[in-house]
């Protein structure tokens, strides 16, 4: 379900030609219990990609004849998107598969400022292709500008290399990613075998009635449950009221290796307490009020190089922060990033 105010999570799978986008995808729609709508993208005139997807997808809108950030108006990618994004579908997310030639910082700029009320941007994830990218795509001396939109990098194919080989071009290709964006989450995976909570969140860990056959098919394929890119987290419950200050500065200064935060805290109004739904992916930050504050909150931070005891710390001290009278300065923080989300 939309996590986000009722608005649906837009997640752009970004990378060049045979980067392994479609592995990734379909790695995405094996997750037992999740909802998707998928883009997918194809720069030509037949959707072969479309093709290629297999799995639970609820519904597929496949964009042809051109690259999503060159087709006017952005309106075949808005179409496509109000049409995932009805309430009816009940979806998790919305996963968009760029070509190879997408621009991601155009795209993340199409999806950020869509004409589509229901939906927000929930992140970028860039795929490279380690064997092939330093002759493809970073090929001059300054860093591929495409880095500097990603919110999570994934570097595949490293498995084609030798050890020492490999481990060389994941370090180099880490630094040249570290060089435009140093809030990038880098992970390392074989055929796009990350772990789903990166990315987004199901709302069921139980399959739909109405899930394709075909995903359950996939899920028993052997090996496809081993040798995924395993995220770390930590949580914490919030049976009080938080500082809206303390709260935003954890939002702005996260603790070492978190690449998301969620969760739904309550905080002290002038006049009564408010709930709102927070939600951290790399380095945005989006905010949506809750019709009620919740009884019991929670916030939850989430990374492929987590340090869970830090961030266990960090989550304690929020709570442990004094909230009993309102926080003026920090609910104007607050409510700041709650009008950028809108």
């Amino acid at each position: 379900m939309p996590d986000d105010g009722g608005k649906v999570p837009v997640i752009a799978l970004t990378g060049s030609l045979g980067a392994g986008k479609t592995s990734l995808l379909n790695h995405l729609l094996r997750v037992p219990g999740a909802r998707l709508g998928v883009v997918v993208n194809d720069f030509g005139e037949v959707n072969v990609d479309a093709a290629l997807v297999t799995g639970q997808v609820d519904e597929a809108a496949a964009i042809s004849g051109g690259c999503v950030c060159c087709l006017p108006d952005a309106g075949g990618l808005d179409g496509a998107l109000e049409k995932l994004a009805q309430p009816r579908l009940r979806l998790d997310a919305i996963i968009v598969e760029t070509s190879g030639i997408a621009d991601p910082v155009a795209v993340g700029r199409l999806i950020r400022f869509s004409g589509v009320d229901r939906v927000r941007l929930g992140g970028i994830v860039e795929v490279i292709d380690a064997v092939e990218h330093f002759d493809t795509v970073d090929t001059h001396e300054a860093p591929p500008q495409r880095y500097a939109a990603a919110t999570l990098v994934v570097i595949g194919k490293s498995d084609l290399l030798a050890g020492a080989e490999r481990d060389e071009r994941i370090s180099r290709v880490a630094e040249r990613v570290r060089m435009r964006n140093p809030r990038a989450e880098i992970v390392v995976a074989a055929r796009g075998r990350i772990d789903p909570a990166l990315v987004f969140d199901a709302a069921s860990a139980e399959e739909p009635e109405d899930e394709l056959p075909l995903a359950r098919l996939l899920r028993d394929e052997p090996g496809e449950h081993h040798d995924h890119a395993h995220a770390r987290s930590a949580s914490l419950r919030l049976t009080a009221p938080v500082s809206p200050t303390a709260l935003v500065d954890l939002l702005e200064n996260p603790p070492p290796g978190a690449y998301r935060i969620k969760g739904r805290v309550r905080v002290r109004g002038p006049r009564s307490e408010r709930g709102y739904l927070i939600n951290v992916v790399g380095r945005m930050i989006h905010v949506a009020p809750l019709a009620e504050p919740p009884g019991v909150g929670e916030l939850v931070a989430i990374g492929a190089e987590l340090d869970d005891l830090a961030a266990q710390r960090r989550l304690e001290a929020l709570a442990a922060v004094p909230a009993d009278v309102p926080d003026a300065p920090g609910l104007r923080r607050l409510q700041r990033y709650r009008r950028l989300s809108d």
